[in-house]
């Protein structure tokens, strides 16, 4: 009987085995994602043998001093001071490919390979090894400029040159992700000592491994409280993982999200499947009661069929998932590796498709309790279950002379039997919320406008002046010129100095704190707002979150050696540096200077991208950017994988609707085989009858559409929100394209469901041929 009522329904069987497939493949995947980040990144943390703590560091400092203190902390178990050798990137030519841009915002660093941690890898996890002449290039250009093995790396003056052969690329525990604005290319020491003869400014990293990582932040407070160079940012071990996590965790956490709305959609289906199979069987399942068959044995008969089907599903769509994959962890795979899999990890994607294939087990039992509810009597002598009958005086035909009587009709079904057209409804709305989410978050991420969630003032342009001996000149530099220029319509300074902060176990700690006039380009704050007196500061969300501070609680910095009891005054979002600054009008601290910052809008009749080229050379080696030029940088490898992802959710969404709108209608039309042979017989033409079949799936589709596109810019909006507060943005709103989200979406899940409906409406003279011929035996 099940192989029979298989081959009797193939097309809607194999459509119903692809979507459960589809469902356990996005399961499976988005598991083994996370597996494979996690343990990937243990991996590499592992083989790099990654700092616990590391204080950048740019100026003159004296070694005897950090070796002593390291050799009198206890909680010392390795040391090391990295030499880095800074080049601007107008100075480096990625050979016949392309130069670095000289709008980058990527700090470029030349090292030599570490001796016993922060080892730099290859593409095999390997440590690497460079010959004199060679260069091992980071990965974020290979994925960016397509470098290749071979390609030649030139690094010029007007005074000097020298080519390096690209032989290997670099995995880099501390810099890999692009969010991170610096990057560090292996060379051999021979060459990096030329290069420190000849060109650059020499930077460090202090770096630190504990005996106990449970003691970092015992180690952190005691290390800023010696008298040791820290003239830059001190990172620690957690926002390593934090930034190297961020990109792939935000797709994983996307995926499994569709994942879980796919699953919702899967259930529906098979409930429709259900339905559909015991409306256009009832009379049978009358038939095997009367003879005395028992509910139990019936049950069997249609429940089998959803078991082998669910079980097979779930094996094909895992065993999809492992060559597919790639598809989802290549980023992974590029930027921090692949690592050997335990056992646990391997079983993590059976865990969720197993638990897929439990859930659809279990919806199929609830929903057969429906046969409980079939009498052999009624379905005998009527031959469908009757759950709904029509509303005579809803929109009656008769009263109506100006609406086209097969819209009427259409309309007057849905309100007569909304409990059964809400099905499809929801399935509707998941789907242009699946669409319309991804497409919404992708836009907003691509604008200059999602500089607001960076803790960085919307402008026409940015300069950037790094650590360098005489950083302090070019600031003044910067800011006398601006002055004078007559192009520039508003501008403003700020530098961001490194003060002491006073948390709530009275110890001190680090905080990076931007100092200037924040009237001039206003912030967007979640909470509260922007500093005005000496005696306010901002905090970003994550640091806000960390030190349980909200908008009137007090903090206490120190400045200049003295506490400052600062009232929290508002709260922002910021994305950069960890996710955790502060802007305040403290007095500059001089020993403290991490960088300075010009933002300044231009006139309307100036040309923004000339300007830019003008400042990049007056002001060199100042880094000059324009707002979707700092966007992109940073979040460049976020947006190809969300516009992949975008790509994949839209297909998913249109087979979804297909499919969902081909078994409502086979559903549909079991039930209404009567009615349709009863309009035949008073004079509807086909075409009629299936105009009103089309008019009301699509009558309930743009309902659908209209009520996803709401739940898209409310409930999407505040999950994207959810995510990215793990970056320290916690209050995003989308920037929409109105020809992508209202237009175009629309437009294509309408055509899409219309022809289904169509072609799905086909079979309705087969069955009412059917029914006549029956009459007339």
């Amino acid at each position: 009987m099940v192989k029979k009522d298989v081959l009797h329904n193939k097309t809607i069987t194999i459509v119903l085995f692809l979507f459960m497939t589809l469902s356990s493949f996005l399961v499976a995947s988005g598991a083994n994602l996370i597996a494979e980040l996690a343990n990937s990144m243990n991996a590499l943390f592992t083989k790099s043998k990654a700092p616990h703590f590391v204080q950048m560091h740019s100026g003159e400092m004296n070694q005897a001093d950090l070796d002593a203190f390291a050799a009198n902390n206890r909680l010392v178990k390795a040391h090391q001071t990295v030499e880095m050798v800074h080049i601007d990137g107008v100075n480096i030519d990625l050979g016949n490919r392309s130069a670095i841009d000289q709008y980058s915002l990527m700090d470029h660093y030349f090292v030599k390979q570490n001796d016993s941690f922060d080892l730099l890898l290859n593409l095999k996890n390997e440590v690497i090894r460079v010959s004199q002449g060679e260069i091992a290039v980071p990965i974020y250009y290979r994925q960016k400029e397509n470098i290749q093995m071979g390609d030649k790396v030139t690094i010029s003056t007007t005074q000097f040159d020298m080519e390096l052969t690209v032989a290997d690329f670099v995995r880099d525990v501390q810099m890999n992700p692009s969010i991170i604005h610096s990057k560090r290319f292996v060379i051999n020491e021979a060459d990096l000592n030329v290069l420190k003869k000849n060109i650059g400014n020499v930077e460090y990293l202090i770096e630190f491994q504990l005996a106990d990582l449970n003691k970092l932040n015992e180690f952190r407070n005691e290390y800023l409280s010696a008298n040791l160079p820290k003239k830059g940012p001190a990172i620690d071990y957690h926002l390593f993982k934090t930034l190297n996590a961020i990109t792939d965790g935000i797709m994983a956490a996307i995926i499994i999200f569709v994942s879980l709305l796919i699953n919702i959609i899967a259930i529906l289906c098979i409930r429709f499947a259900i339905l559909s199979a015991i409306e256009e069987e009832y009379r049978q399942i009358g038939v095997l009661k009367a003879i005395g068959m028992r509910h139990r044995d019936i049950k069997k008969i249609y429940f089998l069929k959803y078991i082998v089907l669910a079980a097979l599903a779930s094996l094909s769509g895992y065993v999809a998932s492992l060559f597919l994959n790639r598809l989802f962890t290549s980023n992974v795979m590029l930027y921090i590796g692949s690592a050997p899999k335990s056992i646990l990890v391997n079983m993590i994607p059976v865990i969720s498709v197993f638990s897929l294939f439990l859930m659809i087990v279990l919806f199929c039992t609830v929903t057969f309790r429906r046969l409980h509810n079939i009498s052999a009597v009624e379905a005998l002598r009527s031959g469908n279950t009757g759950d709904i009958q029509p509303n005579k005086t809803l929109l009656a035909p008769h009263r109506s002379r100006f609406v086209n009587i097969n819209l009427l009709l259409g309309l007057r079904d849905i309100l007569t039997r909304f409990k059964m057209y809400r099905l499809l409804l929801l399935v509707f709305v998941l789907c242009s919320f699946i669409m319309i989410v991804p497409i919404n978050f992708l836009h907003t991420i691509q604008t200059p406008d999602f500089i607001q969630y960076m803790g960085v003032e919307r402008s026409d342009i940015r300069i950037d002046i790094q650590q360098s001996d005489d950083m302090d000149q070019q600031f003044n530099k910067v800011v006398m010129h601006i002055e004078r220029d007559e192009d520039i319509q508003k501008f403003a300074p700020f530098v961001t100095s490194q003060y002491k902060l006073i948390n709530r176990d009275g110890l001190e700690e680090n905080i990076h704190v931007e100092t200037g006039d924040f009237s001039v380009f206003p912030l967007e704050y979640v909470k509260g707002r922007a500093p005005k007196r000496e005696d306010e500061i901002a905090l970003s969300y994550l640091n806000a979150k960390e030190l349980e501070k909200n908008v009137g609680d007090p903090i206490v910095i120190v400045a200049n050696g003295q506490e400052r009891e600062l009232t929290v005054r508002g709260i922002y979002q910021d994305v950069t540096n960890g996710g955790r600054t502060a802007k305040a009008l403290l007095p500059e601290n001089k020993e403290g200077v991490l960088w300075y910052k010009v933002i300044l809008d231009v006139k309307p009749h100036v040309n923004t991208r000339e300007k830019m080229d003008a400042y990049a050379d007056l002001f060199y080696p100042a880094k000059v950017t324009d707002l979707k030029g700092y966007v992109t940088q940073t979040f460049g490898n976020t947006i190809e994988q969300l516009r992949t992802f975008t790509v994949i959710a839209i297909v998913i969404a249109l087979l979804v609707s297909m499919l969902i709108t081909s078994l409502f209608l086979k559903m549909l039309l079991a039930k209404d085989h009567l009615q349709i042979a009863i309009m035949k017989s008073i004079g509807f033409s086909l075409y009629d009858i299936r105009s009103q079949y089309v008019t009301r799936t699509l009558l309930v589709l743009v309902m659908g559409i209209i009520v996803g596109t709401i739940c898209a810019n409310t409930i999407g909006e505040r999950m994207v929100g959810a995510l990215m507060s793990l970056m320290g943005a916690s209050d995003i709103q989308f920037v929409i394209d109105p020809m992508k989200a209202y237009i175009l979406c629309p437009s294509i899940l309408i055509i899409v469901v219309s022809i289904t409906t169509i072609l799905s409406a086909a079979p309705i003279r087969k069955n009412t041929d059917a029914f006549f011929l029956g009459s007339e035996r």
